[in-house]
C-alpha cells in the first residue's frame, strides 16, 4: 500500500499502486495522429482536448524515434532528418506521440523532447494502476518553428524514471513530425525565421531555477534584420515549488504546515538586464497531485502537454538587430526549490533588407512586482483559523520602432496582470481544511503601425483555481480526505485593422473530486465518491470561417461515463 504522507500542503498525497506488467505502444507514426476515440467504461487517460486541425494536403511523416523504453535517469537520443519529399514552405508542422506506462508502482514523470536545443513537448505522464496501464496521446501545432526543421539535426528525449523492485512501471513512447505541404496556389504562412532556444546547453535540458535571483539565460548575436520578436516560457514548478499554489506567507508556514513564499509565483523576462515582459505561471497538477484518483481517467488541465506563454519582444527588435550581442533571460519571482524552465526566441525578418534600425521608445515595466500580503490567523484552544491573501497588480507599457524596407514599423504592448489568492485554514487535532481561491489573469494588447495601417491584437488569459482539501482524523490516525477541484484555463483573442477584425474564444475546465481513505499509519488503502468531467470549448471568426468547437467528457468510480459534442460541425 501506498502511504499517506503528513497531510501538509508542502507534502500533497502522491499514491503508488502496486503490480507489474509491461505495455509497449504499438505502432508506425503514421497511426498516431488519427481522431481521439473513446469507450465508455474505460480506465484508459481521456481527455477533451481538441486534435491540432489539419490542411487537406498529403503529409510527409518523420519518425523521431519509436518504441523507446524509458526505466533510467539516462537522456536519449534520435536522429532527425528533414522530409524530402515535401522540402516546404509548410502549410502546416505537427508533432505527434503516443505513451504508455505498465501497470505496477510508478510517479507522475515529466518529459522533454528537443530538437538540438529546442524544445518541442514539455508535459507529464499518467500513474499507472496495480492492474492497468494508461496510454495517451499528445500533439501540437509547431507550424511556427518550422525554420527548425530544415537541417538534420540531433534529437534528444528526456523522460527520467526509475524501474527497479519497488518502482515497477515502465514508460514508453514513439513520436513524429507530420509535415503538410502547400495546397496549389496557397500561401505560406508566416513562420519564424530563426529561432533560438534557451535551455540547458547543445542538447537542450530544462534549466533549475530555485530562487528569484536564477536565471535562465542566453545571449545570442542576431541577424541584424530583425522586425519582430517572441518568448515562448515554459516555468514548471517542481520539488518544494509543485504546489507553490497552496504556500504561505513564511512567518504562518510553520502553524498552518505549508511551504513558504505565498502563493504568488510570476515569470520575469529581461533584456540585457531590462526589463521587457512578464509571463504568468500556470498552476499545472501532476496526475499524483494532491489525491491520484482525482486524474483517473481525466487528468488536469494541461497536464499531459503545457502551453508556453507568449511574450511579445517585437518593440525591442530595432535593439536586437544593432549586430551585438544581447542576453534574453527569464526568472521566476518567489521561486523556492524549484521551477523546471526552458524558453524559444521566435525572430522574424525582413527580408528586403539585411540590416534594420530602431530602438526602444517607452518603457514602464518594473524589474519586480510588489505583492500586497495580509493575515487574519488566530489561534485557540488549540485550533488555527482563519485566512491568508496575497494580491499582484503590474500594468506597464513598452514602445519601439524599427526602420524597414518597408518602412518605420512602430510596436506598442500595453499589459495588465492581476493576481490573487486568497487560502483558507481551520486546523485543529482532528481535521485539516484548506480552501484556495486563485485567480491569475493577464490581459495583453499591441498596436503595430506599419505603413500607415495599424492593426491591433488584444488577448487575455484566465487561470482560476479552486481547491478546496479538508482532513478529517479519527481517533487513532486513520481518516479521510475530501477534495474539490475546479482548473481553468480560459483565452479571448481579436485582431483587427481598418479591413476586419476576428475574434476567438477558448476555455478548458477540469472539475474533480474524490474521498480519499487512509490508515493509522498513513497508508493509502482506498477511495469513494470520485467523480470527474472536462470540458473544452473554441469558438472563432477567421477569414477562412468561422470555427467551433466543445467536447464534454465524465467520469466516475476511475473510469469514463460519458462524452458529449456542443457543436454539430464536430
Amino acid at each position: 500500500m501506498a502511504k499517506l504522507s503528513s497531510i501538509t500542503r508542502a507534502k500533497a498525497i502522491v499514491a503508488i499502486l502496486a503490480g507489474c506488467t509491461l505495455v509497449i505502444p504499438a505502432g508506425a507514426a503514421q497511426n498516431i495522429s488519427v481522431q481521439r476515440q473513446y469507450q465508455l467504461g474505460s480506465q484508459n487517460t481521456a481527455t477533451a482536448d481538441p486534435p491540432v486541425p489539419r490542411p487537406n494536403t498529403k503529409p510527409c511523416f518523420v519518425q523521431l524515434f519509436s518504441n523507446y523504453l524509458f526505466e533510467d535517469y539516462n537522456s536519449q537520443s534520435f536522429q532527425y532528418t528533414p522530409p524530402t519529399a515535401c522540402p516546404g514552405p509548410w502549410a502546416k508542422v505537427v508533432f505527434v506521440g503516443n505513451f504508455a506506462v505498465s501497470a505496477g508502482i510508478q510517479y507522475d514523470r515529466t518529459g522533454n523532447i528537443w530538437i538540438g536545443a529546442t524544445n518541442i513537448w514539455f508535459g507529464t505522464t499518467p500513474e499507472p494502476m496495480s492492474n492497468f496501464g494508461p496510454t495517451w496521446h499528445v500533439e501540437r501545432d509547431l507550424t511556427d518553428y518550422s525554420s527548425l526543421f530544415t537541417t538534420p539535426q540531433t534529437g534528444t528525449v528526456d523522460i527520467f524514471n526509475i524501474v527497479n523492485s519497488q518502482y515497477t512501471g515502465i514508460i514508453s513512447g514513439s513520436t513524429a513530425l507530420e509535415f503538410y505541404p502547400l495546397a496549389n496556389g496557397q500561401t505560406a504562412p508566416r513562420t519564424a525565421d530563426v529561432v533560438l532556444p534557451l535551455s540547458a546547453g547543445p542538447t537542450g535540458g530544462t534549466v533549475a531555477l530555485n530562487t528569484t535571483a536564477d536565471q535562465l539565460a542566453g545571449t545570442f548575436t542576431m541577424p541584424t534584420n530583425v522586425e519582430a520578436a517572441y518568448l515562448d516560457v515554459y516555468a514548471q514548478g517542481q520539488s518544494s515549488d509543485e504546489f507553490w499554489y497552496t504556500c504561505v506567507p513564511d512567518d504562518v508556514a510553520t502553524e498552518l504546515e505549508s511551504c513558504t513564499g505565498t502563493a504568488f509565483r510570476e515569470t520575469e523576462i529581461s533584456i540585457d538586464g531590462t526589463p521587457a515582459g512578464v509571463a504568468p505561471v500556470y498552476p499545472w497538477i501532476f496526475t499524483g497531485g494532491i489525491d491520484p484518483y482525482l486524474w483517473s481517467p481525466i487528468p488536469g488541465v494541461q497536464t499531459l502537454d503545457f502551453i508556453p506563454y507568449r511574450v511579445d519582444l517585437s518593440p525591442f527588435a530595432g535593439l536586437l538587430s544593432n549586430g551585438q550581442p544581447h542576453t534574453v533571460a527569464l526568472s521566476v519571482f518567489n521561486a523556492d526549490s524549484y521551477f523546471s524552465a526552458t524558453a524559444s526566441l521566435l525572430l522574424y525578418l525582413d527580408s528586403g533588407s539585411t540590416q534594420v534600425t530602431g530602438a526602444i521608445t517607452h518603457n514602464t515595466l518594473s524589474a519586480a512586482p510588489t505583492p500586497v500580503v495580509l493575515e487574519n490567523i488566530n489561534t485557540v484552544n488549540g485550533a488555527t483559523v482563519g485566512a491568508v491573501k496575497v494580491t499582484s497588480e503590474r500594468t506597464y507599457i513598452i514602445e519601439g520602432y524599427v526602420d524597414t524596407s518597408h518602412g518605420r514599423v512602430n510596436t506598442e504592448v500595453s499589459d495588465l496582470v492581476n493576481f490573487s489568492s486568497v487560502e483558507r485554514f481551520d486546523i485543529s487535532s482532528l481535521q485539516y481544511v484548506q480552501d484556495i481561491t486563485q485567480d491569475n489573469d493577464l490581459s495583453s494588447a499591441s498596436a503595430v503601425t506599419d505603413h500607415g495601417t495599424t492593426t491591433y491584437t488584444s488577448q487575455s488569459f484566465g487561470y482560476p483555481l479552486n481547491l478546496d482539501i479538508s482532513v478529517a482524523y479519527n481517533s487513532d490516525g486513520s481518516g479521510v480526505q475530501t477534495t474539490k477541484v475546479n482548473q481553468q484555463y480560459n483565452t479571448t483573442s481579436s485582431v483587427g485593422n481598418q479591413r476586419g477584425e476576428y475574434d476567438s474564444t477558448g476555455s478548458n475546465v477540469v472539475t474533480a473530486t474524490d474521498m480519499l481513505d487512509f490508515n493509522s499509519s498513513g497508508e493509502i488503502t482506498g477511495n469513494t465518491g470520485q467523480k470527474s468531467s472536462q470540458n473544452y470549448s473554441f469558438t472563432s471568426s477567421s477569414p477562412g470561417g468561422d470555427q467551433c468547437y466543445d467536447r464534454t467528457i465524465r467520469a466516475a468510480n476511475g473510469v469514463l461515463t460519458g462524452v458529449q459534442n456542443g457543436c454539430s460541425s464536430q
